[in-house]
């Protein structure tokens, strides 16, 4: 039995999975933007951690006949999650986590210093050699994808390989519920990426004001298939998804490496996921090939494995998907913000923050609040409102977590 509500629109219907938990106006006007275009296939559907975003709905997945809106994916392409289960046992772990903290802050480059130039503190100075072997696999495809948009090559790209960025995007040390630790991160394709994203937004503006297209959100502007752009759009995106999967798995390596200097030895990836949030997909649904945008949402097909995260003071979930053909196969890509970073700055004191991460060995300063947990809905209630999407694996519980 499904457990979705139904919202009617000027165009297809919405289908949210959102019972139980707060789904704000401003959310569901831009649902209703993005479900009355033409080429949306069959319906809208919204996960329960949808809110409002930059162009386009975050938590929304959308199907699509011969067209693509870069705005449904948005600048963080490929922007997703990665964990590893580790041979450790909290038992394992000191009781202090501060060193490893440290050690791991010190290993993966995060945060953004100096506009991004060449003091940034969150780009690689002297590049690792893994960095430089993993870029030079990829660099064909970034020189196909700029000597068409010159104006794209600029900025760093393999110097942000293999860091976490900033923001929501975090690593963590876990804890599931048979005492098994858990490495966890946040992270997607970082600075190239957000110039692949922001670049072709404007293209597709350009392209509905040349053709006299008016939509009910400019930032919904399209790329019709067939097109020059929608071609140059699919190719440089799924470039941009393969950086970010790559970009997980060697800030992985980096971290396993981090903290075993501090523990016994242990084996990594006895499970592992690695997987997008932020990206397309084509698929086959309700008998049509499809374009599915999935902008903050998991593929959950049947049996496929994902990561739910909870904020930085909640629990986490490994999540197998029940493949339900209604949700497009997808599910929530975490919790989702309850209010704007500017409101939780506003609402929490540091007091509340240092409260509300009480155990777990994180920054607790002002920086932070807009991260705090109580920024973030309910997870218990996400997951109750998404329990015909997906089965739990495992309940992680973080004690470490690094911010971008």
């Amino acid at each position: 039995m499904s457990n979705y509500e139904v919202m009617e629109s000027a165009g297809v219907p919405i289908k949210s999975w959102t019972v139980g938990v707060p789904f704000e106006e401003a959310a569901k006007a831009q649902l209703r933007n993005i479900a009355s275009l033409p080429f949306v296939h069959k319906w809208v559907a919204a996960m329960p951690d949808v809110h409002l975003g930059m162009g386009a709905t975050v938590g929304s997945v959308v199907a699509t006949i011969k067209a693509v809106i870069p705005a449904a994916v948005g600048v963080d392409i490929g922007c997703g999650m990665m964990a590893v289960k580790t041979s450790l046992t909290a038992s394992l772990l000191p009781d202090n986590l501060f060193e490893i903290r440290c050690a791991i802050e010190a290993a993966v480059p995060h945060g953004r210093t100096d506009n991004g130039g060449r003091s940034d503190k969150g780009a690689w100075n002297k590049l690792p050699e893994r960095q430089v072997e993993t870029w030079n696999a990829m660099k064909s495809g970034y020189e196909s994808i700029v000597a068409k948009h010159k104006h794209l090559d600029r900025g760093s790209h393999v110097s942000h390989l293999g860091t976490l960025g900033t923001g929501n995007h975090f690593i963590e040390v876990c804890i599931d519920e048979a005492g098994d630790v858990w490495i966890m991160l946040h992270s997607g394709s970082r600075g190239v990426g957000n110039r692949i994203g922001s670049y072709f937004i404007e293209l597709a503006k350009k392209d509905m004001q040349r053709w006299h297209i008016n939509l009910p959100d400019k930032d919904l502007a399209y790329l019709p298939e067939g097109t020059e752009n929608f071609r140059d759009y699919v190719e440089a995106v799924h470039w941009a998804q393969e950086y970010a999967r790559l970009n997980r798995e060697l800030m992985m390596d980096t971290v396993v490496k981090a903290i075993a200097e501090f523990l016994p030895p242990f084996q990594t990836r006895l499970e592992a996921v690695n997987c997008h949030h932020n990206y397309i997909s084509r698929e086959k649904h309700y008998g049509a090939n499809v374009i599915v945008t999935r902008k903050g949402a998991v593929r959950a097909q049947k049996d496929e494995l994902g990561i739910i995260p909870g904020s930085m003071g909640a629990r986490s979930f490994i999540v197998r998907g029940l493949g339900n053909a209604e949700s497009f196969e997808s599910c929530s890509h975490g919790a989702g913000r309850a209010m704007s970073r500017t409101a939780a700055k506003r609402t929490f004191a540091l007091a509340d923050h240092i409260k509300a991460t009480e155990g777990v060995e994180c920054r607790k300063d002002e920086d932070v609040i807009d991260e705090t947990p109580g920024a973030y809905k309910s997870i218990d209630a996400v997951m109750h409102a998404q329990r015909d999407l997906v089965e739990v694996v495992h309940t992680l519980k973080q004690v470490l977590c690094v911010k971008g």
